[in-house]
């Protein structure tokens, strides 16, 4: 698989104050982000509320970070969906658009089972022309890939990668590169040699993620010295803390959309007294 970095941020979908998507926003905060460790992002994911976005808006926002990418940075289109020809749609368009790869999460709450499973990737791979990262996220999903099923979907085409978000499967899987999922398991997918993470604390601590990758020797000392901010940024689901943290920051990303809600006033506090203890905060506009 072509290199896409080590560092990808799942990029949030700023909103401005009338609730449509803030294109200029997101492309000052693609440049933020990739000058501050980030290799690419990943958009429309999770932390990207793909959910409450229109199909249109979706696309839109994948065609607009092709066209405004920071120079040398990549991009991934999650097109996940649990409707098998709706995520065929959304892979093709991607593909159309320009992507470097797709991000596609196994089918939500219908839960297929594993014939199920192969055969929703099976069409996905045959709509695809680039890579496509699987993505493992039982806690969302209310379904686990283990990895035996794993290694029986990277025998398909276009199949290269696994974003794993489920801790206690964390192993090398034959014919899959993996990211980590989850940003307190960044170190140990590094450790073992694979491609990195798909990131959200990288939104706020981007540089310090960087230097777990360029400086090996460092990075256990990194990890622990991260851990408040992993706490901290996990007081709320990650589109939330994260546009709380970056609003405190002065960056304009906006609230989240319904169901979301904006943190609360203790889940601000604990992301402010996060951002003051490291120092973040001075010269913030916030």
């Amino acid at each position: 698989m072509p290199s896409l970095g080590a560092i990808l941020t799942a990029i949030v979908t700023p909103f401005t104050d009338d609730g449509s998507v803030d294109d200029s926003a997101f492309v000052s905060l693609m440049a933020h982000l990739h000058a501050n460790g980030s290799d690419g992002f990943v958009v429309c994911g999770t932390t990207g509320e793909s959910s409450t976005l229109t199909d249109e808006e979706h696309l839109d926002l994948v065609a607009l970070a092709v066209a405004e990418r920071p120079d040398g940075a990549t991009i991934v289109a999650g097109v996940g969906s649990n409707d098998t020809r709706h995520a065929v749609h959304l892979t093709e368009r991607a593909c159309e658009i320009g992507v470097d790869a797709l991000l596609s999460v196994n089918p939500y709450y219908n839960r297929p089972n594993r014939r199920g499973i192969l055969a929703h990737y099976r069409e996905v791979s045959r709509a695809a022309d680039r890579p496509v990262i699987l993505y493992n996220i039982p806690q969302r999903t209310g379904s686990d890939m283990p990895n035996d099923l794993l290694a029986q979907l990277a025998q398909l085409e276009h199949i290269e990668a696994v974003k794993q978000a489920n801790n206690d499967n964390l192993a090398p899987v034959d014919g899959l590169a993996i990211y980590a999922g989850n940003d307190e398991i960044l170190a140990s997918v590094l450790d073992m040699g694979e491609a990195g993470g798909i990131l959200t604390a990288s939104h706020i601590v981007g540089p310090q993620m960087r230097r777990m990758v360029d400086e090996p020797g460092e990075r256990a000392a990194i990890n622990e010295s991260l851990q408040d901010v992993f706490a901290a940024l996990s007081v709320a689901p990650a589109a939330v803390s994260n546009k709380a943290a970056l609003n405190l920051l002065g960056h304009r990303v906006g609230r989240p959309r319904l169901p979301y809600v904006e943190a609360d006033e203790h889940e601000t506090a604990t992301i402010r007294a996060m951002l003051q203890d490291r120092g973040l905060l001075v010269g913030a506009t916030a």
